[in-house]
């Protein structure tokens, strides 16, 4: 996870504001239980062994109450996407969310330049997401986010380096809540892993629809 942490403080939705402080960690004695049962069902969530996954410092601005993961996706020692996840729970309710839990994240991924040129790319990266969640059977709503893609090409002393494209999705969406007003946390995160897993490049794990678009593998993120 080292390779990946340091490398998400730096976009919209937040995902910068996380800080020193551990936000709603300061506070767990008023962390109302329904935070505690969705952060506890994250925690005990099965996941793919190429997924590597940590708790972070969550942003401290975004709600009164957040937890924070971040993840990179692993093949022997070839590092192929990065992400983080951040449960957000307001319990007065929050209007744009409408609800009181909210999750945002940012995944990305370096591609082959000829990858990123696909112009359909975009459509078929925000289609991950979404067809991610309806393979597990999950409700959601509010969903909202960009797909983004980006090229690097260096020259000088660093014109040995081949081009590098990258590809950026950052989303946010409400699950919506269950029996005891706590929505299925783990669930949600083992979708989110598998879009991690989709944009690296891995194949499923397990039986999918047919029609899912799965990028080739490719060469995990540079250093910078």
């Amino acid at each position: 996870m080292a390779a990946a942490q340091g490398r998400l403080s730096d976009g919209a939705g937040g995902m910068d504001d996380a800080k020193d402080g551990h936000g709603s960690a300061g506070r767990a004695a008023q962390a109302p239980l329904t935070f505690l049962a969705a952060v506890d069902a994250l925690r005990s969530a099965r996941l793919r062994p190429q997924v590597e996954i940590e708790q972070v410092p969550p942003p401290q601005r975004l709600a009164p109450f957040a937890y924070a993961l971040e993840a990179t996706v692993v093949d022997g020692e070839q590092e192929l996407a990065d992400g983080r996840l951040v449960l957000l729970h307001d319990p007065a309710g929050h209007e744009a969310w409408r609800g009181t839990f909210r999750l945002v994240t940012l995944v990305r991924a370096e591609l082959e330049p000829e990858m990123a040129a696909d112009p359909l790319l975009p459509d078929v990266c925000w289609s991950w997401l979404t067809g991610a969640l309806q393979t597990r059977g999950l409700t959601y709503g509010e969903p909202s986010g960009t797909v983004t893609r980006a090229s690097s090409h260096y020259f000088g002393g660093l014109s040995a380096r081949p081009a590098a494209s990258q590809i950026e999705i950052r989303a946010s969406w409400t699950p919506r809540e269950e029996l005891g007003g706590v929505p299925d946390t783990a669930a949600h995160l083992a979708s989110w892993c598998d879009l991690l897993a989709q944009v690296a490049g891995l194949p499923p794990a397990g039986p999918g629809d047919a029609s899912v678009v799965t990028l080739p593998q490719r060469r995990g993120p540079q250093s910078p």
